[in-house]
């Protein structure tokens, strides 16, 4: 097995435990989400103010969130689009190397 195949089999492996692992993460925070704000609806001592304030910290971390998986999609894009045109080289030399 040549060394590029090689490295993109490894590439794709570390996207996809990236992209199970992401998800898992984001299954348990939307949980915890959850519970954080059925605490919220039951505590009438807790202010409205600090209940807004909790609501936009969670709607910040979720755009920082999806902007990370966004940032980390690209990336790996980029590296697809790397071995890709590596690969078309490579048989473009071969090509031209046997015509000779």
């Amino acid at each position: 097995m040549d060394q590029a195949k090689m490295t993109k089999q490894m590439v794709e492996f570390h996207k996809t435990t990236f992209d199970n692992t992401f998800n898992a993460m984001t299954i348990l925070q939307e949980q915890t989400e959850k519970m954080v704000g059925l605490f919220l609806e039951q505590a009438p001592w807790f202010p409205k103010e600090g209940k807004a304030a909790v609501g936009e910290w969670l709607k910040t971390y979720k755009r920082g969130r999806d902007g990370y998986k966004t940032s980390v999609n690209e990336s790996y894009k980029k590296v697809e689009e790397y071995f890709l045109n590596a690969d078309k080289a490579e048989k473009t030399a071969e090509k031209t190397k046997a015509g000779k």
